[in-house]
């Protein structure tokens, strides 16, 4: 009984370490990142929609690669769609109860699109096709036709952001200054390795504890990957959205968790295909990846009703995902 308790304990260890370490690992990352590209001349604008955007998104990025190398499919896809669906109900949920979203019509018609299609594109892909390399690729392909039509319309009407570049903006909320402090390459250059490395290792920390859970308590990796982990790597998400609800920027806090999804699904799933195909689990591919498409319409439709979404439609949210979790665990 013993040795049991105590590999409960290293579990739980792995789990909360790793976790620690990828929401640490990716700040640390981001502001070297952007430190870099300050210093080597990039615009503002390429370092919001590119290097804190995508930056932002890489323990979930670290998390997936490393479950699907490690042969745990169901935490690698489930971590994905997992993300997408808390996004939504929970963290846009939350931060509609703490500051009602305005929503900017423009905005939802182009990005809240992008997202549902995305969405439900790759539903469709992993239906007919299968995570393989070649849907890696050709999502791969379409997450660079979709930043460079993201950075063509920026520059065209800086007054109207994307969804991507609210997302780098909700990371400004927790730290306007960045990494204006710094001088010089080194520094930058340290806080970029570090980070990555910091990343790389609390990735396989919270993977190896996600196993382990699974097994231990014989629950299917796939409800892991689409709970502890998808709530876990979201952290980040929900820290940047809440506060920009606070500040009264409720706008951002829609496009984060917009953007997020978006690129969860064009940079994650492509990356993770790419590199180890996965097969997604039956449970996956018809009941958690339609929910992931069915939350993404019901925000186009919460949107779309009177321009806001308000404390009544984020309760209602907040009771979607309850709902959601009982039926994972009915499954």
């Amino acid at each position: 009984m013993g040795v049991r308790v105590g590999m409960d304990v290293s579990v739980v260890l792995s789990l909360l370490l790793g976790l620690a370490l990828l929401i640490g690992g990716g700040e640390v990352l981001v502001r070297g990142a952007v430190g870099l590209a300050e210093r080597l001349g990039v615009s503002p604008l390429l370092i919001g929609l590119t290097v804190v955007a995508l930056g932002t998104s890489a323990p979930e990025l670290a998390v997936s690669v490393q479950a699907a190398l490690s042969g745990a499919g169901g935490i690698a896809i489930g971590n994905i769609v997992g993300s997408n669906i808390a996004n939504i109900l929970l963290i846009l949920g939350l931060s509609a109860l703490v500051f009602p979203v305005a929503v900017a019509s423009r905005a939802l018609l182009r990005d809240g699109v992008v997202m549902v299609a995305v969405s439900a594109g790759y539903t469709a892909l992993a239906w007919l096709w299968g995570l393989d390399r070649i849907v890696g690729v050709a999502v791969l392909l379409a997450a660079v036709a979709y930043f460079w039509a993201t950075i063509a319309g920026e520059r065209r009407a800086a007054a109207d952001h994307g969804a991507v570049f609210d997302k780098a903006a909700a990371f400004e909320e927790v730290d306007p200054s960045r990494l204006h402090r710094l001088s010089g390459l080194a520094k930058p250059v340290a806080f970029f390795a570090i980070g990555l490395l910091v990343i790389v290792f609390g990735g396989r920390l919270l993977v190896e504890g996600a196993v382990g859970l699974a097994q231990g308590f014989g629950v299917p990796e796939e409800v892991v990957g689409l709970t502890i982990v998808a709530v876990g790597t979201s952290l980040p998400e929900l820290v940047t959205s809440l506060i920009a609800a606070i500040r009264r920027h409720a706008d951002v806090a829609l496009g984060n968790v917009i953007g997020s999804n978006i690129l969860n699904i064009l940079v994650i799933g492509g990356v993770t295909s790419a590199i180890a195909p996965v097969a997604a689990a039956p449970q996956l591919l018809w009941f958690d990846m339609p929910v992931m498409v069915g939350v993404s319409l019901l925000l186009l439709l919460f949107g779309r009703s009177g321009w806001r979404i308000g404390r009544r439609e984020g309760a209602a949210m907040l009771a979607l995902y309850g709902a959601y979790l009982w039926a994972l665990a009915a499954v």
